[in-house]
């Protein structure tokens, strides 16, 4: 059994007291070309988290907690705890995917697809995010922005994303697949740009595991 792989990279759900933005945000070049910059003004990026995953009918079907590092260029560090334990490493050029429960490792290439990949904005490329999503902006207040991305392409692994971001750091994302599944990815314990050393981007398992690489 192989668990679907950003399922658990999902991610915004921004609790509006008047429901309205206050004003509208830039044009969609000048709101990714916003976003662009702020993305880019990450290092590193650190946090806790708890993730909820909300099915069609709105009734809560998972909630995990676990934590995160992320540092440019290319390296991710994603961990979540029981009931559904899972590892998750990139180097910027593949990601494995480690599963205590079914003591199986996965390795997928870094290819377009999985760098669309939600939690991978915050350690991959993020110039020229128009080309690849129409982005809209909401500023609400004077501190907080949300920023919508819908994917241009048909084989994204999302149809909308909403990121939140108050006082220039990263606080939701939500996450709408085909399924009209829902992902809400809230951080807490926020760290910027505080050195993080390669090791921590490194991923351990017992020799005796399964590993599964593309096309295997």
């Amino acid at each position: 059994m192989i668990r679907p792989l950003f399922t658990t990279l999902s991610f915004v759900l921004m609790s509006v007291l008047s429901g309205t933005a206050l004003a509208q945000g830039a044009s969609q070049e000048g709101a990714a070309e916003e976003l662009s910059s702020i993305l880019r003004s990450y290092e590193t990026y650190q946090a806790d988290f708890i993730q909820i995953v909300v099915g069609e009918n709105g009734t809560n079907v998972q909630e995990t907690r676990g934590s995160l590092k992320a540092k440019r260029p290319g390296l991710f560090y994603w961990e979540t705890g029981a009931p559904l334990s899972q590892f998750i490493v990139s180097d910027g050029d593949t990601v494995e995917v480690y599963d205590p429960d079914l003591e199986q490792v996965t390795i997928h290439k870094l290819d377009d697809r999985v760098q669309t990949t939600p939690a991978l904005l915050l350690s991959g490329e993020v110039e020229n995010l128009d080309e690849t999503y129409q982005v809209s902006q909401r500023i609400l207040g004077e501190s907080t922005q949300e920023f919508t991305l819908i994917p241009r392409g048909a084989d994204s692994l999302f149809t909308s994303l909403r990121l939140s971001f108050y006082q220039g750091e990263l606080q939701e994302m939500r996450m709408e697949d085909s399924l009209s599944q829902i992902s809400i990815l809230s951080f807490d314990d926020i760290v910027l740009n505080q050195a993080i050393d390669k090791s921590a981007f490194r991923l351990e398992y017992p020799e005796e595991v399964d590993v599964i690489r593309d096309g295997a």
